[in-house]
Order: structure tokens, then sequence, then C-alpha cells
């Protein structure tokens, strides 16, 4: 057996880039059926394959993943969907129109800090005008923290500012709302026209969406970028309240607070609520604290319940397994 990387995730196939070429593969059946969904490969996991011929194989097994972006799966409260792994950075890329949203940035932002990968935030359509001072004074809680690249597929210097900061042999991600211009930067990246673009909608003045599943793209003498599609909602799934207090700038002054369990919302003595009164934290990032503390923690209390009831579960039908069988 040979091991190869998912360079795409199909729905029921997948395309494993190896030493040997690019192989259409599908799973064993032990491995399609004996797990859940959230341990299926995705784009950029390390997987071991059988070839069948020069094109297909069976892939048997996957090795441990490490550094995966993860979002909360739609339409669930407590499952997991993995979007790629092995990445280094993750690009998050918002364009300066009305897709434009701080509160979106630290939601992907947090999601990142649990995994240990590098965010970078690439704001997109310069060229559309906008005010650069707003733009700034609205990052500023976050701007010291992560690299922020203005850009405009137009402008071809602010393009090969992103490309000089992948490095060879990197895997980096491209993450963000539908119709931001990823898949046109990715074309720009890349030197030619691999993923399909949209022209804006004269309905609504925004992107339409392009990309369909996530995918890798080999960057000549850089490293390996993954395109994901555009999302309207990313569910966080971090649950660690301290990823949350760096992500958003207010963790020196949780330290502060007269009380150490304090939960910054009308407690007497705190310091984040002194903070947010006289201007030191802006309003808007304390409420986005609030409610992202409150999914997080909605999220760990949903796994909680799901565990316990498929230990419940298991402890019955184990329990029915070793009963006498009854005649009636």
């Amino acid at each position: 057996m040979v091991h190869g990387r998912v360079a795409i995730a199909h729905r029921t196939c997948y395309e494993v880039i190896s030493e040997n070429g690019l192989f259409q593969c599908e799973l064993t059946g032990n491995m399609m059926f004996g797990k859940s969904v959230i341990e299926l490969p995705c784009v950029g996991d390390w997987v071991i394959f059988q070839p069948i011929d020069a094109e297909r194989g069976i892939i048997f097994d996957m090795l441990p993943r490490q550094k995966t972006l993860y979002r909360l799966k739609s339409g669930t409260v407590s499952e997991k969907q993995a979007i790629a792994s092995y990445v280094d950075k993750a690009f998050i890329v918002q364009s300066l129109d009305d897709n434009f949203n701080v509160r979106r940035i630290e939601r992907f932002m947090l999601q990142l800090a649990d995994e240990n990968i590098q965010p970078v935030l690439v704001l997109t359509k310069t060229d559309l005008g906008f005010n650069k001072e707003d733009v700034e004074n609205a990052l500023k809680h976050i701007s010291h923290k992560i690299p922020v690249f203005f850009t405009s597929i137009h402008q071809p210097d602010s393009i090969m500012a992103i490309h000089e900061f992948i490095s060879v042999g990197e895997t980096v991600v491209f993450t963000g709302m539908s119709g931001v211009g990823k898949s046109s930067l990715i074309n720009s990246l890349s030197g030619q026209d691999i993923l399909q673009t949209a022209t804006i909608s004269t309905s609504t003045g925004k992107g339409r969406h392009t990309t369909t599943r996530r995918e890798m793209v080999l960057l000549e003498k850089s490293g390996v970028l993954i395109d994901t599609p555009g999302v309207k909602l990313f569910g966080v799934t971090n649950d660690d309240v301290n990823s949350l207090s760096e992500v958003l700038d207010i963790s020196n002054f949780e330290g502060q607070c007269l009380f150490s369990d304090c939960q910054h919302i009308n407690e007497k003595g705190c310091a984040v609520i002194r903070a947010v009164g006289n201007g030191e934290i802006d309003k808007g990032v304390y409420e986005n604290y609030l409610k992202l503390r409150k999914e997080a923690w909605h999220y760990t209390a949903s796994v909680f319940e799901k565990r316990k009831h498929e230990k419940s579960f298991s402890k019955m039908v184990k329990s029915v397994k070793n009963s006498p069988y009854k005649k009636f």
C-alpha cells in the first residue's frame, strides 16, 4: 500500500495525489460504514490506499489529523464538520463592500485558535472604494494579532504580497462568505484560471457563489492552497473561554475583576464591564464575546448530553446481549 493526500473530496469518492500520480479512490466498506462522518477523510488528510490500476485505488486507512479546520455542521447542535487538515495558515477572506463584517472575522479566529492554525486576514476589492480609516478602527482590537492584507485582482503587487507570505511546502486554506472574491484571488495567485468565477449580481450588487467543493491547488514555487465553498453561517466548536478572551483582546481586563469567577455580565467590580463603559472595549466586541461564549457553552452541553445518551444506549445494548434468553 502507498500513502497520498486527499486533493478533492466528492460525495462518495476522493481524488488522492501521491508520488505516483493522481488516483480516484473509494473507501473500503469498513471505513465507509464503520466510521462516523467526522472520521471520514477531508481535503488535506493523509491516507493509506491500495492502487487498483494506474488511475484508481481503495482507501484503507487514515493518518491521525493535525491542525484541522472544523465548523459546526449545518442543522446540528453538536456535530463537527472537518473542512481541511494539516493547515498551517488560514486566510479569512472578506470583501470591502456590504460583506465586510468584523464579527465574522472574530468567529473565524476563535475557531482557528483551538487548532493552532495561524489566521491571516485578506480584504479584497479595494478598487471598489472604501474608507480605510473606518476599516482600521473596526479592526484595531485584532489587527495587532494577525497579518492584514488589502488586495485587488487589478493590483498585482497586492496579490504578490500574499504569494510571498506563503512559504514553500506550507498548506494554507482560504475561507469566507460566498461572493467575497476567493476564486478570483486564487486564480490570480496561481496565475491561471483554475477555479470558476462569476461577475457581480446586478440585482443584489454582491458576488455570486461559484466554489461548490473543497479542493487543493498547488502553487508554483510555493505551497499548497485549499479553497472552500462560501458559508452563510460558521458555527463555532471551540469551547475554550480563554481562547475567546485572547482573540477579542479582553483577557487583560479579566484579570482585574473583583471576583475570579466573574462572568462579566452584571457582577460588582467587573473590570470588563467597566472597560466597556469607558470605551476601552468596543461595545460590539463585548456583545459578540457574550454571544460566542453562549454558542460555545451550548455546543459543549449538547456534546455532553449526546455522549451521555450514547453511553446509556450502549449500556442497554450490552445488558440485553448479556441477559439470558427467555421464552414466552
